[in-house]
């Protein structure tokens, strides 16, 4: 451990003390009175590297408003006390799912099964393990690559609801979509 950091921080100094520095070219003097001069970065008050922050930013508000829209998209279907077959209702959502990943290439979708805080560890670990599984088959099925699908079973560890009724326990029995970058 302390061998890899001792190698971190020696690398660490050998990459910003040799890093190149850039000239910045002159303001023209040669422009007309009236038309607005271009400043250098130091006269803004901006560097570079504050510039590529800013970028930066507004990328990831674009990535996180689409994620936004996706998630719309991907309403988590829901399933019967001990069973793992998809139902009806959950054909539409799992269509459109399907639609979503066959015009999107580039994506990659992660499955978590999740069920009730009824069973033990071990069983619903087992049955979240065959709700996500029978979802992944069915977006199979509609033509999805299964290599563009992953699966995972939370059982009852990562409830949505934590009230000990009927109602809050159907909301635990689903299938929860994460949309991730592929290839």
């Amino acid at each position: 451990m302390k061998r890899f950091f001792l190698l971190a921080v020696i690398f660490g100094i050998i990459a910003f003390g040799c890093a190149e520095k850039k000239a910045i070219a002159p303001i023209e003097q040669s422009q007309e009175i009236g038309q607005p001069q271009t400043k250098a970065p130091e006269e803004t008050g901006k560097t570079p590297e504050q510039i590529t922050e800013q970028q930066a930013k507004v990328e990831s508000e674009d990535v996180t408003s689409q994620m936004r829209e996706i998630s719309g998209l991907f309403k988590d279907i829901y399933f019967d006390y001990d069973r793992y077959d998809v139902r009806e209702e959950a054909r539409p959502i799992l269509t459109a799912v399907a639609d979503y990943l066959r015009k999107n290439p580039a994506q990659k979708l992660l499955i978590e099964g999740h069920c009730d805080e009824r069973g033990t560890s071990e069983y619903n670990l087992a049955l979240g393990d065959k709700r996500a599984k029978a979802v992944k088959d069915y977006l199979v099925s509609l033509g999805v690559s299964s290599s563009r699908i992953d699966t995972i079973s939370y059982g009852k560890e990562k409830p949505v609801c934590a009230e000990h009724t009927d109602v809050c326990w159907a909301k635990n029995r689903r299938a929860h979509f994460v949309i991730r970058k592929g290839r």
